[in-house]
């Protein structure tokens, strides 16, 4: 009962706040000061700089803008933090240093307030850099409260829903942020600068393809057919290829009708990128020399902690075929297996069991050892190559073993970062791997690509021997950030809505 009568008063006491605002705003509003008809403000200077140069700043005045996030004093003299883009300054107002009438409408602000400040930069007797406050103007009322301000904004599913509220009161937050636009910024003047051309595909298709994955579904009005959202920028890229656009690349937003946890959002961003006449150990070594030359630009070492462990981005990562993990981590010999019943019977005895929509071969149970078993152990950065043909519908057979593809996927941290092949250009090779998905698609497997016609003719007018690659923007953000969580690094991750 206690509870309930505590529940009962806390909002009470929100709606008197609330009120009290409101109240504000509407006396602003009769005075002729509704802070709501400002237009523009124009700013010279923002905390972080007044601090960075307050030798040659002090004594001058500065015009700067921001958010209040605390008010101390009040009488005669009122101390206040306002917050900006690149940090926090104290502001110091004195009564018989203002307008009398700006400095009473000063006092009455809420923290949360909008301000654009005019002032004089100097040191207080405490040495605290501020700004001395000459003129004040409102520029936009907060009529919410900010969140208290020891306890702050800490429900991480909250923090997610208001993620400009998580901004506003927890800023080491936009770190994250800043470091997700450098990245971004970094790959795009890698690709560039090795030649490589910018493109845009659709995002809606008519059949899902480009990777194992279950599409968003949409409808069409005009057309009246249903559409695809991408799940992969894969197929059309390569087209282009055959166009003769020899290096091209997409950033960009990728739908997926799956799972969420830690490291799948439904929306995430990838990039993809085309080499004519090159194959997956160029984008091996491509992959490494993006992934360790950002960590070194962006945080100024090869260093970095993610999910408990120290990982090392120094280049010079490990390339290990599957078969070999699997044999190493497993005690599995599968190169010394010849059948498919064999190669099941394997599996099954280290507790591995294949999904039933899969086709019970041995390049299914070489995968599913791997999957089950190895990847949860790869801390350090490791190049898995020579996946099985049955799990990589896109990728050029293994001159040596046509029961595997010249393919690879970088493991960091038991997390996949990236996905690469020698990309299959056999158009009646690629019937067939399309045809075998369309009947594990039949047996109910909704992840199973579809029959793409148009890129079989593609095809057909000769794709040159292409490297390919996709990395997971998302996960190499979390990586260079350290965060344990996808919706850390999406300003706006995927919520359930609120009833």
């Amino acid at each position: 009962m206690a509870d309930k009568n505590n529940q009962t008063g806390e909002q009470e006491n929100l709606s008197q706040l609330l009120q009290i605002r409101r109240d504000k705003l509407k006396e602003l509003q009769d005075s002729g000061n509704d802070p709501f008809t400002i237009t523009r403000y124009v700013t010279d200077n923002d905390s972080a700089n007044i601090k960075d140069n307050f030798d040659s700043l002090e004594g001058k005045e500065v015009s700067i803008a921001g958010r209040l996030m605390s008010k101390r004093g009040m009488g005669k003299v009122s101390f206040c933090d306002l917050q900006d883009k690149s940090g926090r300054i104290q502001l110091y107002a004195r009564r018989d240093e203002m307008d009398e009438e700006t400095y009473n409408r000063f006092k009455k602000y809420d923290i949360g307030d909008i301000v654009g400040v005019k002032g004089v930069v100097f040191r207080t007797q405490r040495g605290e850099m501020s700004v001395r406050v000459v003129d004040v103007t409102l520029l936009s009322k907060s009529l919410l409260p900010l969140p208290e301000k020891f306890h702050g904004l800490t429900n991480t599913e909250l923090r997610y829903r208001q993620r400009y509220v998580d901004l506003i009161v927890n800023p080491e937050v936009k770190r994250n942020f800043i470091v997700r636009s450098k990245f971004i910024k970094h790959v795009r003047d890698f690709m560039d600068g090795r030649g490589f051309m910018e493109v845009e595909t659709p995002v809606l298709n008519t059949i899902s393809g480009g990777a194992t994955a279950r599409p968003f579904i949409t409808h069409h009005n005009t057309l009246d057919i249903d559409m695809y959202m991408r799940i992969a920028t894969e197929l059309p890229l390569k087209r282009l290829i055959v166009g003769g656009m020899d290096r091209v690349y997409e950033i960009g937003r990728i739908f997926r009708n799956e799972g969420m946890d830690p490291k799948h959002n439904p929306e995430f961003t990838t990039i993809e990128l085309y080499q004519a006449y090159a194959d997956f150990n160029d984008m091996m070594d491509l992959f490494e020399d993006l992934l360790s030359s950002a960590a070194q630009k962006i945080l100024g070492t090869y260093q970095v902690q993610w999910q408990g462990e120290n990982i090392d981005l120094t280049p010079g990562w490990p390339r290990m075929p599957m078969h070999e993990a699997v044999k190493q981590y497993c005690g599995i010999d599968f190169m010394a297996i010849s059948t498919d019943e064999e190669a099941v019977a394997a599996a099954k005895s280290i507790g591995v069991e294949l999904p039933e929509t899969a086709d019970k071969t041995w390049g299914n149970a070489l995968y599913e050892c791997f999957d089950q078993r190895v990847e949860e152990k790869l801390i350090q950065p490791t190049f898995i190559t020579m996946h099985p043909v049955d799990v990589s519908p896109l990728a050029k057979r293994s001159p040596k073993d046509p029961r595997l593809t010249e393919r690879f996927e970088l493991f960091i941290c038991h997390s996949e970062m990236g996905n690469a092949f020698s990309e299959l250009n056999d158009p009646i090779d690629q019937r067939q791997r399309f045809q075998k998905q369309v009947e594990q698609r039949e047996r109910g497997d909704d992840e199973a690509g579809m029959m793409d016609e148009d890129f079989l003719t593609a095809l057909e007018y000769g794709l040159p021997p292409t490297g390919g690659l996709g990395i997971g923007i998302d996960r190499c953000v979390m990586l260079l950030t350290g965060s344990d969580s996808i919706r850390e690094v999406i300003l706006f991750p995927t919520m359930k809505p609120l009833d």
